[in-house]
């Protein structure tokens, strides 16, 4: 079976797979010091908060793999030590989780330099669409991990393109997760990976871009056990990551029933916006005109996108639609933010 699936493995990811635009060598590219955030402020405390409660070792050994100046650890995290693998000095010299660091090129010496069963916990944060060796690496990490240890990766759809590898660059997000799930595998000494996907939501009051209606940054995760878990533990719990307030389906069922009247949203309270429906061969709606919910924040669509991700239509929610001839609400499907708006009638 082991051999089946590396034969597998081998057709699907051919070397030409981890090919990238810029093959320089990665100490003189990241020689340059980038003390930037790689994700938004709303996306960077989600990954805080995924580590926080996945992360329930009591005074764990944690090792950030191809870190930089910032390790995503949540405040409150209370670690025997944390030790930082990355390429800029600089960088890692500067990030205060670290108890310790070590300057590494994982593309040139894809072996970790540590003994085996060192470490309670491995992260690998917005960075795994660089690894030219992903499944030697994903091996090591497998060494050095304790039985019942965690590996959680993080990724985003930020990313250098230059330095990408191309299986990484010609993928979509729902083909990254799978991916990822891939690299698990193929270590061979793994529990099934587990997913969180957290998307769609506006990006953070503030934020350079948050007027040009880019949703925050997207956070996925796969996590896994290494096989072994000590008999008796707790299984890890399923990240929750959520702000928004939606109301309970009674209230929500008492503000329907005033929308015709007041054609404002039942759940998020916003008003309705007056939307042409397309002239398409297609549609079934005999009314020329609906009421959409255009709030970025209304519950409804917030959920959609979680919602639909455990449907397997990533990157997909759907807005509350109200036709107003029928009484009768619907579910306009939105691949993004800025879908159906060049319909709304002023």
């Amino acid at each position: 079976m082991q051999r089946r699936r590396r034969e597998l493995f081998d057709l699907i990811y051919p070397p030409s797979a981890f090919t990238r635009l810029n093959e320089q060598d990665d100490a003189r590219f990241y020689e340059t010091d980038r003390f930037v955030p790689h994700l938004d402020a709303l996306a960077t405390e989600v990954v805080q908060r995924i580590i926080g409660t996945l992360m329930i070792e009591r005074n764990p050994s944690v090792l950030d793999l191809m870190a930089s100046w910032d390790s995503h650890l949540p405040q409150d995290a209370r670690c025997r030590s944390v030790v930082g693998l990355g390429l800029n000095r600089n960088e890692l010299a500067a990030n205060k989780a670290l108890s310790t660091f070590i300057v590494q090129d994982l593309n040139k010496v894809p072996r970790l330099p540590f003994d085996s069963e060192s470490f309670d916990v491995v992260l690998n944060t917005v960075s795994v669409d660089y690894l030219v060796h992903p499944f030697e690496v994903f091996r090591e990490i497998g060494r050095v991990l304790r039985p019942g240890g965690l590996l959680l990766v993080v990724f985003s759809n930020r990313m250098f393109p230059d330095k990408a590898v191309r299986v990484w660059r010609e993928a979509g997000d729902a083909e990254r997760l799978m991916i990822v799930e891939d690299y698990f595998a193929a270590a061979e000494c793994f529990e099934s990976p587990r997913r969180f996907i957290y998307q769609g939501r506006p990006r953070p009051s503030g934020d350079r871009y948050c007027r040009l209606a880019i949703p925050s940054d997207p956070v996925f995760a796969v996590f896994a056990d290494k096989q072994g878990s000590p008999a008796g533990r707790a299984p890890r719990p399923t990240p929750t990551v959520t702000w928004e307030s939606r109301p309970d389906d009674r209230e929500v069922a008492v503000r329907m029933q005033r929308t015709r009247d007041e054609l404002c949203c039942p759940y998020c309270g916003g008003p309705l916006s007056k939307w042409q429906v397309p002239l398409t061969p297609f549609s079934e709606w005999d009314q020329e005109y609906l009421y959409v919910c255009f709030h970025d924040d209304c519950p409804y669509l917030l959920g959609g996108w979680d919602t639909m991700a455990r449907q397997g239509n990533i990157g997909s929610s759907y807005r509350l639609a109200y036709a107003r001839e029928r009484d009768s609400f619907c579910a306009l499907p939105v691949p993004h933010l800025n879908a159906l708006k060049e319909s709304i009638v002023d």
